[in-house]
């Protein structure tokens, strides 16, 4: 670790501190590191180029793409066109690292433009970042300039690029307060985005949204913030809320897609043998319908500092009212009396809940949708998984759709609120949690907090939009 000097150095100077240096070969690349660390000043950076230029007769790739690095940090445009011409000249293609560089710190100044020629550039030899893509996004919205930033944006959604929401959020900002039929499709088209992708504005991301909508000219758009009604309803605009339910045409193309692709697919049988599989199905067949299906396991480690099996139990009273028919997937380790698992408390817990103990490697997840899509629309599940991994196994989006669509309606989540000595679940939702539209209103569900974690959560907050 080296402490850059705070002044230009001449070059006897940059001799002796390099001699001094424990790995000299290398002291160059670690002095320019850091540089960066220190945001040192450039014509300290600069003296250091020269002397590399004038000892060794050229500079390396690595050390430019260093001080490149240093120019882009302070927003040095001039120099970092300089490097660009430098660069072009002594190395006939440049690798990504370089050009996310210049890229982001040519369309972060007046000269954005050239950003625009450096992306074309990039993509003669290769599928450009979603870095280089979201730079010159931001600087068109920038600079109003919003047909070429939605032109930039359908192209990199068609190279399957994920925009972040920080882009997502930046073509509000910038639109605000601007005319024009085909903006506003064009947002409104992101809004669908976010429905199609169950995507979750974030507090910020939403307030954006808001003011956008407000400052429409002529629009008379009003954003209120609420909580839907348990029924579905919205309290502001009185409107409902589509619901949650799938129609049957829809809930038997999924049952058959997730039990072809997901569950007869290559990946269950991994962790759990085709036996295993065919035992849990009839035994299913015989029991079935069930009301509720839970990810025994999953459920048992709610409260850390309970013991398994107190955790399970409370969990199935607290489930089991109405004479609501539970299934429980457990593991053959769980039958062991042991300190997590007692033997009496399991016995009782029998008496509630019907189980099936499978082996101690085998996956839950395939399980748990087969019992309950088996055991029909009315079915819901228990576990604080995200089921991700099976809607990627579906391999068309509609599927998909559907799939996070029946998710939505029937997990049961445990209520985070639940600090006490009883474990609550907030019940599905009988409405359907996306982003929604009439056209003269749009309901936006959003999180209070920029989160990745917990995105199997539905939010209970929303965004009503209404034009007067």
């Amino acid at each position: 670790n080296v402490q850059p000097p705070e002044k230009p150095l001449q070059a006897e100077e940059w001799n002796r501190l390099r001699e001094s240096f424990r790995s000299p070969e290398i002291f160059e690349e670690v002095m320019f590191n850091s540089m960066v660390r220190c945001n040192s000043p450039i014509d300290v950076a600069k003296s250091l180029l020269t002397h590399v230029a004038k000892s060794n007769g050229d500079i390396a790739y690595s050390l430019l793409v260093k001080y490149l690095a240093l120019c882009v940090q302070q927003g040095q445009t001039s120099e970092i066109r300089d490097m660009y011409d430098i660069m072009k000249i002594r190395f006939k293609i440049l690798e990504s690292g370089a050009y996310n560089l210049l890229i982001k710190g040519l369309s972060n100044s007046d000269q954005w433009r050239m950003a625009l020629t450096l992306l074309e550039e990039v993509k003669k030899i290769m599928v450009p970042s979603r870095t280089n893509y979201e730079s010159c996004i931001k600087a068109a919205s920038r600079h109003q300039e919003m047909n070429l930033a939605f032109e930039l944006y359908h192209e990199m959604l068609a190279k399957d690029l994920v925009p972040t929401l920080d882009v997502l959020q930046a073509f509000f900002d910038f639109s605000r307060g601007m005319k024009g039929a085909e903006l506003q499709k064009e947002l409104f088209g992101i809004l669908l985005y976010l429905r199609e992708n169950q995507i979750y504005p974030h507090k910020t991301f939403m307030r954006s949204i808001k003011l956008w909508f407000e400052s429409i000219p002529g629009g008379n758009w009003r954003g209120h913030l609420t909580n839907i009604k348990d029924s579905g309803q919205c309290p502001v605009c009185n409107h409902q809320l589509e619901d949650s339910d799938l129609t049957e045409e829809e809930y038997n193309n999924l049952r058959e897609r997730i039990i072809r692709d997901v569950i007869h697919g290559t990946d269950t049988f991994r962790k759990t043998s085709p036996q295993e599989f065919e035992a849990f199905q009839t035994f299913v067949e015989n029991r079935f319908p069930f009301d509720i299906v839970i990810d025994g396991l999953n459920v048992s480690h709610i409260k850390p500092r309970k013991m398994q099996c107190e955790n399970l139990f409370d969990a199935v009273n607290c489930l089991a009212k109405e004479n609501a028919r539970l299934l429980v997937l457990g593991r053959k380790h769980m039958l062991i009396n042991s300190s997590n698992w007692k033997r009496e408390i399991m016995k009782e817990m029998q008496n509630k809940a019907d189980f099936f103990f499978a082996e101690n490697i085998s996956e839950d997840d395939a399980f748990l949708l087969y019992a309950t899509l088996r055991s029909g629309k009315h079915c819901k599940f228990v576990t604080r998984d995200f089921l991700r991994d099976h809607k990627a196994c579906l391999s068309d989006s509609l599927t998909r759709h559907l799939f996070r669509k029946w998710q939505r309606g029937h997990q049961i989540v445990f209520s985070p609120s639940a600090e006490g000595k009883h474990i609550n679940f907030l019940p599905a939702l009988c409405y359907d949690c996306v982003v929604q539209t009439t056209g003269d209103t749009w309901h936006i569900p959003y999180k209070d907090a920029f989160e990745e974690k917990y995105s199997y959560r539905v939010p209970r907050k929303w965004l009503c939009i209404q034009q007067k």
